[in-house]
């Protein structure tokens, strides 16, 4: 057993590698061009990004091209390529440039039976025997262990032991399809860092819409290193997005990434682009309509105090909050829109044209633009500007 400084683990920075490039383009239909990759690998290693998993050798040569093209920029982050743990793939990725190396094998019984149709004791002669053959080769060797989610824990142990042994230095824990729950993945973290002095990689898929929940309990439980992906992209319903885990790990538990978001939304859309995969207006952190506010209770809060209704300041990714008008406005969203547009309006002016942003809402399913806004405005202008008719008129008219 390992003994950890517990007041050093709440502090540790965790280390972000952050596989879009990978694990991200894997994802079904998805195929990102040379230049988009090396596009994708700059603005990363821009935000700080301090590890980048670049791609897979053994996909073909126009694949090391890349690879071997990415590692040429002069990124500051360090560079990781995921292999096979086979020596093909080891020879794959040999001379291509990059730092780690990714060698990944099943470790459930699950996929050791049923996939290799081999047994536990092939799975660690393959640690013994191909560690080294990567060591020799000048990379630093990173285990995937592959579906680890649903390994036995003490099988588990034995590959940390002998992944120690051969010489690696990372072991990366994935939950290859996706079935954890924060606190089991709290639960094991634990376990496995006071088991080893190995790094532990949390890499985590969102089938239940929890790998950034996961990550999280990974990265306060002992995990050394976080994968992301940019807007959440990968394998099914895809990977840990990057500025969740970031933003998370920052706003909720204190411990910064040393990543900078500002100019995230450039990356975040140069992804969707790239992917064809659009960002939904509601994805937290990023998405088009996170800061959009309608409803008259908080748009009242917010023009007081953003505070008042603001968990993620917009401004951390270079955005702001959006006061727009729909059916849940109320008069001071509707002051506050004119207002913008230098209209100054009274609260009765304001209560009338209330009405008729309500029912262009219900009508349009969307909110009034400013043009429109605009005409609401004339029209209630026209209307203050006709004549009224005095009671005895209306009585002429009405023939009483």
């Amino acid at each position: 057993m390992h003994e950890h400084n517990f007041m050093a683990e709440q502090t540790r920075k965790i280390i972000i590698d952050d596989t879009t490039l990978r694990d991200g383009e894997q994802s079904a239909g998805v195929a990102f061009t040379h230049e988009e990759k090396c596009r994708i690998a700059e603005q990363l290693d821009a935000l700080g990004v301090p590890e980048l998993e670049i791609g897979i050798p053994a996909m073909g040569e126009a694949e090391r091209d890349t690879i071997r093209a990415i590692a040429s920029l002069g990124l500051k982050a360090r560079l990781l390529v995921w292999c096979r743990m086979r020596e093909d793939d080891l020879a794959a990725a040999t001379g291509l440039g990059v730092d780690i190396i990714d060698l990944s094998i099943p470790v459930s019984d699950q996929q050791i039976n049923n996939k290799l149709k081999r047994d536990r004791s092939h799975i660690l002669a393959k640690i013994r025997s191909l560690v080294p053959q990567a060591l020799d080769r000048g990379f630093e060797v990173c285990i995937g262990g592959e579906d680890s989610s649903r390994a036995d824990t003490d099988f588990l142990y034995q590959v940390l032991e002998t992944a120690e042994k051969a010489g690696a230095t990372r072991f990366r824990f994935a939950d290859t399809v996706g079935i954890l729950e924060p606190f089991a993945t709290s639960d094991i973290f634990r376990k496995l860092r006071a088991h080893t002095d190995l790094e532990l990689e949390m890499h985590a898929h969102d089938d239940y819409g929890l790998a950034t929940a996961n990550s999280l309990a990974a990265a306060i439980s002992g995990a050394t290193h976080v994968n992301t992906t940019v807007n959440g992209l990968g394998e099914r319903a895809g990977n840990a997005p990057l500025e969740e885990l970031v933003l998370g790990l920052k706003n909720l538990y204190g411990r910064p990434s040393g990543i900078d978001l500002s100019d995230f939304s450039s990356l975040s859309m140069l992804v969707a682009e790239a992917s064809g995969r659009p960002v939904p207006a509601q994805k937290s952190i990023i998405g088009g309509a996170v800061y959009t506010h309608e409803s008259g209770i908080h748009v009242d809060g917010l023009l007081k105090d953003p505070h008042n209704y603001q968990g993620v300041d917009p401004a951390i990714i270079g955005r702001r909050h959006e006061l727009v008008l729909g059916k849940h406005s109320g008069t001071s969203g509707v002051l506050h829109a004119y207002d913008a547009l230098g209209i100054s309006l009274s609260r009765a002016e304001a209560e009338t044209i209330l009405s008729k942003v309500r029912h262009f809402a219900e009508t349009c399913k969307r909110a009034p633009d400013k043009f429109e806004l605009n005409g609401f405005h004339r029209e209630l202008s026209r209307r203050m500007c006709e004549p009224h008719e005095t009671l005895a008129e209306q009585n002429r008219r009405n023939g009483t």
